[in-house]
Order: C-alpha cells, then structure tokens, then sequence
C-alpha cells in the first residue's frame, strides 16, 4: 500500500475517514448490513435500487471507499477485500449486491488509467461510484475548448441513482472519416452533473431493483483529461505498466481490466447462491416432506439436494477466492506478467465459477424447494429470476461463454483472429 505523502495537489494526503479501519472490519461490515437486507428485497425491487438509508450505511461503513486510493481518502483494501464485501450484500439481497458492486468497482479503472490530475478532481469527494457501459453508444464530438461534448442515451447503468460519475464508451464524430473507416472510440468520465438518469428500470425478469437505469446525454460537457481516445476499458493492454501503477506505487492499479470485471460478476452470483441455499436450509428445518411427513432435514433426498447444492457453491467461492488472488499476485509482479492471455485465462475461470453457483440454484435449490417456495415474491423465486436474468447478460451469456473461450485459445496459441485449416 501506498502512504499519504505532502503535494501541492488538491485532495491529495487526505486521511480516510477511518485510518485504523481493515479489511477484516469493512467485510464483517458488510456481512451485518447484509442480513438486513434479506427482509427489504420486495421495497428494493419496487423503487428499482436501494434505499437511501441503505447508501448512507454502505458510505458510513466505508463501502464506497474501498478500492479507491489512499493518497485521496480511500482506504486502498484491493480486490479481494471488494468482491467479499460484494459477496456478502448479494447474499442478502441479489439487487442491492449488484448495484453496490458496478457502481463502487471503477473506482478501481479510474485510479489505474488516468492521469494524477484527473484522479485528483474525480476522487475530490473521497466516494466513487460510477456505473460503467462497455457497449459503445451516443456520439463525442470535440468542444471548443478541447474538451468533448457527449450526447446519446447509455442502458444498462447499473448504480445509476447514486452515482457521482459515469464512465462510457463513444463513437468520435469525425468529419475527415470517410466511408467504411472504423470508427474511433472515446472512453469518457462525466462528472453527474452531465447526464440524466432514465426512469427505465424495473421492468425485466429479474435484477429489478439493481438501479440499472439508462443515463442520457444532451450536450454533456467531458474535459478533456477526462477521456481517452482509442480505448475500450475491456481490453486496455496493462502490461507496458498504467499511470495509477506509478502514481500509488500499488501493482492493484495495474490489473487486468477484462478479468477483475468478470470476478465482479462471479463474486454476485456466488453470493446469490449463497443466499438460495440459506432459504432452501430454512426450509429444510422448517418444512417436512409430502409423502411421508418427516422433517426434510432427516429425508434422504433432500440431504442430497442440499448437500450437492452446497458442495458445488463452496467449490464456486473456492476458485472465485484463489482466482483473484491469483489475480493481485499477478499485478505485485512486473506489468509485463500481465498479460492478455493472462487476463483472458482468469476470465474462463470466472466462467466455471458462474457455471457452478447457477448450476446449484437451477438444477438443485429451485425444483426441489416446492411450489409454495417458489411463489412471486418469495427469496428463492426472487434469485431464480436474478440469476437468470445476469446469464442473460451479453457480457456472462456470450461474451463470456463463447468470444473469450475462443480468444484464450487464440491468444495461448497465437492463432490470427478469423485463421482457420
């Protein structure tokens, strides 16, 4: 870790608001806020995001602060201290987990990929949260003073209502392009004064109250050291070393970007499996059988569901907590070590680990609970339908599953893209 050092940089050797504060405290935490969370999913899912009580908790208890650096208030735990703080909120609740962990985890590309003047300014207020879209959308032209002006409307912002900032992807509008150019990319953060949340969430099967909401630009104004021309935050290349590496002296600002998303999406869904096999146990202690009417627990069917069930989400969480340490040992050693196939190699593991928790909630937990468990409204229902709905993510249930798979390969074996015998 870094340590808070004198500068004439605004913001910068600002104390945490909590110095004696570790990541052992944040996760236990997070862990008590979680189990209130359990009795608030029907509220979450009809506001469409958590409550303000509940963001006043999550920034009091440190939450926002985590993976954002030392040198401007935060606390600097790194990953593997962020994805068990996921873990444990969507345990309690899947929406409230999701939103919390999209909005809070690009603290982390922002201290990685930009310069010091710009964390400087973006990480003033000590709390980052910003929702982040790798879908390119809207248009970036070039302002005046340099800067850009963004307009079009972003879907899928997960973290919307209490973000400070948002981060984007756009087409340059660029009048010299002639036809059939591919067209150039900015990658933006617009402080929350230049967007619009959408009220448009709430509507799918499930995640209704992950605060998904679309954001919309109408001449947004972005600085221009704000922005990065010609970058797609899924596959910026961090083996030639990253400015937040050499600023904070800390190899977590030099990770893969691709892999730490993807850990992010398996810590939810470990958590949510987590949270369906913790009403499926209640309902075997409270529940007996249909036909012979003893206690589920002493059924020998049920010990098998539930055994199997538990055994394929501990081997879930086992490989998600090996797979990023795997991950901060790579980035504490040279920038060069971490390489695309490395980053790529994480990602299958993330795959598995998806495939695991979702296999013990669909095959296991959700048939066998019985019918009056699985009503609307009830907690298994609830995370059958929110994982269901994360593997219908372009990013879990194609991306994942297909273009990375074939791009590892690729990449292991140094295969041209479209090749083939």
């Amino acid at each position: 870790m870094t340590t808070l050092v004198a500068t004439d940089v605004p913001g910068v050797g600002v104390a945490p608001p909590e110095p004696g504060l570790t990541p052992e405290e944040v996760v236990r935490r997070a862990e008590r806020l979680a189990a209130g969370l359990v009795a608030r999913q029907a509220e979450t899912e009809q506001r469409t995001y958590y409550a303000a009580d509940t963001h006043e908790e999550f920034a009091r208890a440190g939450l926002y602060r985590i993976l954002v650096p030392r040198r401007y208030g935060g606390y600097e735990f790194g990953a593997e201290t962020f994805l068990k703080v996921t873990m444990a909120l969507s345990r309690g609740c899947p929406s409230t987990g999701w939103m919390y962990c999209l909005g809070a985890a690009h603290s982390l590309a922002v201290a990685s990929l930009f310069e010091e003047r710009t964390q400087a300014e973006l990480f003033a207020d000590g709390d980052f949260i910003s929702p982040a879209t790798i879908t390119p959308a809207g248009t970036a032209r070039r302002a005046p003073d340099g800067g850009w002006i963004i307009d079009g409307t972003f879907p899928y912002c997960s973290g919307a209502p209490y973000a400070t900032h948002f981060i984007g992807h756009s087409v340059i509008e660029d009048e010299e392009s002639g036809e059939g150019t591919e067209p150039k990319l900015l990658l933006f953060v617009a402080p929350r004064s230049e967007w619009t949340m959408l009220d448009d969430w709430g509507r799918q099967l499930g995640l209704k109250g992950s605060g998904s909401h679309s954001v919309s630009f109408r001449g947004g104004r972005v600085p221009a050291h704000y922005a990065i021309e010609a970058t797609h935050l899924s596959e910026v290349d961090v083996s030639a070393g990253t400015p937040g590496r050499t600023l904070h002296g800390n190899g977590q600002y030099g990770g893969g970007p691709l892999s730490f998303m993807l850990l992010e999406s398996a810590a939810v869904a470990v958590g949510m499996a987590q949270g369906a096999l913790d009403a499926y146990e209640e309902l075997m202690r409270s529940r007996t059988t249909i036909f012979t009417g003893t206690s589920r627990a002493e059924d020998p069917d049920y010990q098998y569901w539930y055994g199997h069930a538990s055994g394929m989400i501990a081997t879930a969480e086992a490989a998600l907590l090996h797979a990023v340490r795997q991950w901060e040992e790579l980035c504490a050693r040279a920038p060069e070590d971490f390489t695309r196939e490395e980053d790529l190699r994480l990602a299958t593991i993330c795959r598995e680990v998806l495939k695991l928790a979702w296999g013990a909630v669909e095959r296991h937990l959700f048939p066998t609970a019985g019918s009056s468990a699985v009503r609307s409204g009830e907690r298994i229902e609830r995370i059958w339908r929110d994982m269901s709905t994360q593997h219908s993510h372009a990013g879990i249930g194609v991306l994942l599953q297909s273009v990375a798979t074939r791009e590892y390969a690729r990449v292991r074996f140094g295969v041209a893209e479209g090749a083939h015998s």
